[in-house]
C-alpha cells in the first residue's frame, strides 16, 4: 500500500463541503488570535486533502487531483502588529470558546456580528459600578493577554475589559463594541464611556480603546484612561485622545447606562424627587435605589467615613451610623437620633437644610471645620462639588494657588492636585502623603 501524502491545497470557489468553507473563512479572517485574528479561526488554519500515490479522487465527477503549489500564509501577523500593544481578539463567549466547531458554524454563545444590540437586551447598569468594575483590575494588575481570560470570565486584552466594565453577555472586539453603545461627542464625555478606535483594515494595527475615567484639569486635553494594555492594566493620565491616532478615536456611551449608583441588575432604578418614600424602605433587609440615595446625600453632608465601600442599595450597618451622626449633627437625641431616616431626616437631606456631619449648616455650604472632611471620593477626576471650590479657595488664601489659571471652581482638575501637593510638601510630607489629593489630615491642617 502506498504511504499517504499531506498536501495543503487552497479550496474551490465553489466547494461546499465542511473543510472548504471553513478554510475559506479562516483566510478571510487571515490572523492567528495571539495577534489579532477571529477566534473562530483558531486551529483551524490548513485544511488537508489526503492524496495517496495511486491518485485520489476528488469531487463527484472523477477528475483526478493535479498538485497545486502550497498558497501563501497570511501575513506574519506578530511581526505586522509590532508596532502595537493592542491587537485585537473577536467576539466570543464568556471565559473562551469550549472547542473549535467541527462543521465551521459559529462560535458557541457568541453574539452575531451582524445584528443590532437592542437596549432591552442589555444588562443596566451605572456610572459608579462602570467605574468601579475598571478597578478590579487595576488593583489586580491583570496581565494583558489576547488568548487567556480572567477569572471573571473576561479577555485579557483591552476589548475584554470594556466588555468587562460594561457587564456584557459576552467578550467582545474593537470591531463589535460599537453595537452595545451610541456614539457621542467628545464634549460629552462622562466617567464610564469609552473611546474608540477601530481599523477595520487591519485590526492589529492601532486599534484599542480605553474608558474614560474624567478630566485631568479645565483644559480638557487631557483625561484618565482605565485600559487594558501591555504589559498589565493600568490607570494614568493620557492625552486627548490617545498616544496615537488621537484624531480616529471616537467617543461612544454604553446603551444599557442608567442614572444613580445601582443598575438594574438589583432591579432597582435611582429614585427620583425629594418625597419620602416611607420607613419600610430602610433598615436591616432593606435592599433598593433609595438606599442607595441616602448614602449619597449622607456622603455629601459629611459621612464618607462611616462607608469603607459604597454606598449601595443594601442596607447596614454603614448606612445606620451615617444616618445616625447626620441626626446627631441636628442636636436630636433618643429616638429622633436611632440611625434610621424619618420624613424629617428625608427633607433635611434632599433639601440641603440642616447641619452637615461636622458642625456646619447644610445651607450654607460645606464645612470648612477642621474635622469636617467630606471624604476621599469628593476630590477625584470627573468630581464636580463644592468642598472642591471651597478647598481651592483655601489653598489660594494660604498661598498655594499658583497652578491656578482660572478658577478656582467647583470641578476637580490637575491645578487643583498640583497645589495640594505643593502644601503637603510643605508639611514635610513625600511618597504617598504628598500625592495631590487630600486626606483628612491636609483638610485638617488646611482649614486650622
Amino acid at each position: 500500500m502506498s504511504v499517504p501524502v499531506f498536501e495543503e491545497i487552497e479550496p474551490a470557489p465553489d466547494c461546499g463541503c465542511p473543510g472548504c468553507a471553513r478554510r475559506r473563512r479562516d483566510l478571510a479572517l487571515g490572523l492567528p488570535v495571539r495577534a489579532g485574528g477571529h477566534p473562530a479561526a483558531h486551529g483551524a488554519r490548513r485544511a488537508l486533502v489526503l492524496v495517496t500515490a495511486a491518485g485520489a479522487v476528488l469531487g463527484g465527477e472523477g477528475r483526478a487531483a493535479s498538485p497545486r503549489p502550497s498558497p501563501r500564509r497570511p501575513a506574519d501577523a506578530a511581526g505586522a502588529a509590532r508596532g502595537s500593544d493592542t491587537p485585537q481578539g473577536g467576539p466570543a463567549p464568556l471565559h473562551g470558546p469550549p472547542a473549535a466547531q467541527a462543521d465551521g458554524g459559529p462560535i458557541p454563545g457568541a453574539v452575531p456580528t451582524t445584528s443590532q444590540i437592542s437596549t432591552e437586551t442589555l444588562r443596566r447598569t451605572t456610572r459608579t459600578e462602570i467605574i468601579n468594575r475598571a478597578k478590579k483590575w487595576v488593583t489586580a494588575q491583570v496581565p494583558y493577554s489576547m488568548e487567556k481570560y480572567w477569572s471573571d470570565g473576561y479577555r485579557q486584552d483591552c476589548s475584554g475589559y470594556i466588555s468587562m466594565a460594561w457587564n456584557l453577555r459576552s467578550n467582545e472586539w474593537t470591531g463589535s463594541l460599537d453595537r452595545f453603545a451610541v456614539r457621542i461627542d467628545r464634549t460629552e464625555l462622562q466617567p464610564g464611556d469609552i473611546l474608540l478606535f477601530h481599523n477595520p483594515a487591519n485590526p492589529t494595527r492601532g486599534s484599542h480603546v480605553t474608558i474614560f475615567g474624567g478630566w485631568t484639569d479645565y483644559t480638557h486635553t487631557a483625561y484618565v484612561a482605565y485600559e487594558q494594555t501591555k504589559p498589565r492594566t493600568r490607570k494614568q493620565a493620557t492625552p486627548m485622545a490617545y498616544w496615537e491616532n488621537s484624531g480616529r478615536y471616537v467617543a461612544y456611551r454604553y446603551k444599557g447606562l442608567v442614572s444613580g449608583s445601582t443598575g438594574a441588575g438589583s432591579g432597582a432604578t435611582t429614585p427620583g424627587g425629594a418625597a419620602y418614600p416611607g420607613g419600610a424602605k430602610f433598615g436591616p433587609g432593606a435592599n433598593n435605589a433609595y438606599v442607595t440615595k441616602l448614602g449619597q446625600m449622607l456622603v455629601e453632608r459629611g459621612a464618607r467615613r462611616f462607608y469603607v465601600t459604597g454606598p449601595g442599595p443594601k442596607w447596614g450597618e454603614s448606612d445606620r451610623r451615617a444616618t445616625r451622626a447626620f441626626q446627631l449633627a441636628q442636636g436630636w437625641k433618643g429616638k429622633e437620633a436611632d440611625g434610621l431616616p424619618g420624613p424629617h431626616t428625608w427633607k433635611l437631606l434632599t433639601s440641603g437644610e440642616g447641619r452637615d456631619i461636622g458642625g456646619s449648616s447644610g445651607s450654607s455650604g460645606p464645612s470648612t471645620d477642621a474635622n469636617g472632611f467630606p471624604g476621599r471620593g469628593s476630590f477625584r477626576p470627573g468630581q464636580s462639588n463644592a468642598y472642591v471650590e471651597k478647598l481651592g479657595k483655601q489653598l489660594v488664601k494660604r498661598g498655594f494657588g499658583k497652578h491656578y489659571l482660572s478658577g478656582p471652581g467647583p470641578r476637580w482638575t490637575e491645578a487643583d492636585r498640583r497645589n495640594v501637593e505643593a502644601f503637603q510638601r510643605a508639611q514635610g510630607w513625600r511618597g504617598a502623603a504628598a500625592d495631590g489629593y487630600p486626606g483628612p489630615e491636609t483638610w485638617r491642617r488646611l482649614f486650622r
